[in-house]
């Protein structure tokens, strides 16, 4: 089998027999690089990275034993092959120390041209093969870690920007994808170099529609396909290419829109790269599919917990009041914070509450638990017998369920509050530029059989309260004290605006790990109020 040609030092002192074996290479189509001596000699390998060395045993300064030493020792030049020659070391203990030495084989002189030649190409078939082999095995050393970032990227741009960026940084050649994002409209990527980084821009819809045609079709799987550069500027005519692509499509079920991933391909891509290549959008494909679903059910999940909150508050008069619920940033599951504000005659029931838990089912305990409040309301208003009747229901029907719930019975007219606690965090009470927490209350609902205490105060006009859940304040690296001390200082400057204040309050915090329900409300002066005359 004729190998391709390779550059090949050779060291000699004796220029006749450099001719010699120069000659012989050269007809055999190699690259000859000529060296005097070892010191030479080692500079030239450190410096070209010969695919060989013909190295001579007795050179002027350094023998050839200390120079193929030197060579192989030196992890960067160590898998170079070197075969040593000599007219004067032909014994079988010479020979056997050169390649003690590590010299991947020994010729003595006179040597026949095509014996010489036969051994050069069998040591370049064996450094070309482990050439081969380490190249491979660092190619899928950082396809696993490539693969590893696709699965772990969070949102579909960064995921693009991976599989292009990692794609032709191991394929050493620009790359590009295109795919569907999670808005629907067409996008697509591409390494400016091999080195990146990608970009990503828009693209017409028909060029998934002509990608899908030359590869696929209506089927799942993953396909592999190559165009000619008119064939790809036609796809897409803006594309920055004028050389042939290899790409791979890809969909992982039937239905669903490709992905695909290609790579410039002046020199076409060998079985391992395409089979790399492949890998790569088996990934991406499977990837995007993830990101896509699970933006999917995070939007199903926070339709669902919005549906189960207040769409509107009533109209109270004395009594203004503001809500906010955030979901958890990265969290896909319901969860079980609420709140709920409801006129009672000239009185106003204000809850809070958390369902331990993030799932479905602490979804339905939470609104199994707001329609018993509503319910019990309709003919008892002692908060701490609501509150005991609640603790009851999550009892009986969810006894491995907790919940935290905090209750307040306003009269606007007066300002005489009510309050009942089952284990939340106390209110906020903001009075004369000052804001305190209240008292912490009783046990939380469905730990025990309780007996819930109702607390007695009163709001002046212009007075605040304060209620929100957990969710606002945890954080792992922050004590739970200095958190609800921030709070505090923040409750003590209300915004005239009560939207704004719970925006702020919220915003102070950044996005949060868990659900985050605020309650804000402030006696006013009711314009349905009797005036002196």
């Amino acid at each position: 089998m004729t190998e391709k040609p390779a550059t090949i030092l050779v060291v000699d002192d004796t220029p006749t027999k450099r001719y010699i074996l120069g000659s012989w290479l050269r007809r055999a189509g190699h690259e000859v690089v000529e060296a005097t001596c070892g010191e030479e000699a080692l500079s030239l390998v450190r410096g070209i990275s010969p695919d060989l060395v013909i190295l001579d045993v007795r050179l002027p300064d350094i023998d050839g034993y200390e120079v193929c030493e030197r060579i192989k020792s030196d992890p960067v030049t160590t898998a170079i092959p070197v075969i040593q020659i000599s007219a004067h070391a032909i014994a079988v203990s010479d020979r056997a120390h050169g390649l003690y030495q590590g010299a991947d084989a020994y010729m003595a002189e006179p040597i026949e041209p095509e014996e010489f030649i036969a051994t050069v190409q069998a040591a370049l078939r064996y450094y070309r093969a482990r050439q081969r082999a380490e190249r491979l095995a660092a190619r899928l050393r950082e396809l696993t870690d490539v693969t590893l970032a696709i699965s772990a990227s969070t949102t579909f741009d960064k995921l693009m920007r991976v599989a292009v960026d990692g794609a032709s940084r191991i394929l050493d050649r620009r790359c590009g994808a295109l795919a569907i994002g999670l808005d629907g409209g067409m996008r697509r990527y591409a390494a400016i170099a091999p080195d990146g980084p990608a970009k990503g821009r828009s693209a017409p819809q028909e060029s998934l529609n002509k990608l899908t045609a030359h590869a696929l079709g209506e089927a799942q799987g993953t396909a592999e396909f190559r165009l000619r550069p008119e064939e790809w500027l036609e796809i897409i005519p803006d594309a920055d290419i004028r050389v042939a692509v290899s790409a791979v499509a890809s969909r992982t079920r039937i239905g669903r829109p490709p992905v695909f991933l290609a790579a410039e391909d002046a020199e076409p891509l060998d079985s391992d790269e395409l089979n790399i290549l492949k890998q790569l959008g088996q990934a991406l494909a499977l990837a995007v599919d993830a990101l896509r679903a699970y933006a999917e059910e995070h939007t199903i999940a926070l339709t669902l917990q919005r549906s189960f909150l207040q769409s509107h508050l009533p109209p109270t008069p004395g009594l203004e009041v503001g809500t906010r619920y955030r979901p958890a940033i990265d969290n896909v599951e319901v969860g079980g914070d609420f709140y709920e504000v409801m006129r009672l005659g000239e009185r106003v029931l204000v809850g809070i509450g958390d369902v331990q838990g993030h799932s479905l089912h602490a979804a339905t305990v939470m609104a199994e638990l707001r329609h018993a409040l509503r319910a019990f309301v309709v003919e008892e208003h002692d908060l701490g017998r609501i509150m005991g009747r609640l603790n009851e229901v999550l009892r009986r029907y969810h006894p491995t369920m907790t919940a935290t719930v905090c209750l307040l019975l306003i009269d606007t007219e007066n300002g005489a509050v009510e309050l009942a606690n089952a284990g939340h965090i106390p209110p906020i009470i903001v009075a004369d530029g000052k804001a305190d927490y209240h008292t912490w209350g009783n046990l939380l609902l469905g730990a025990a059989p309780e007996v819930y205490r109702v607390d007695r105060l009163e709001l002046p006009e212009n007075g605040a309260l304060l209620m929100f859940t957990d969710g606002l304040i945890e954080d792992r690296d922050v004590p739970l004290d200095q958190s609800l001390e921030v709070v505090r200082g923040i409750a003590e400057s209300f915004d005239r605006d009560l939207e704004m204040f719970c925006d702020r309050l919220i915003d102070h915090f950044g996005a949060r790990e868990d659900d985050v329900a605020v309650v804000a409300l402030r006696r006013t002066v009711r314009w349905d109020a009797p005036r002196p005359v």
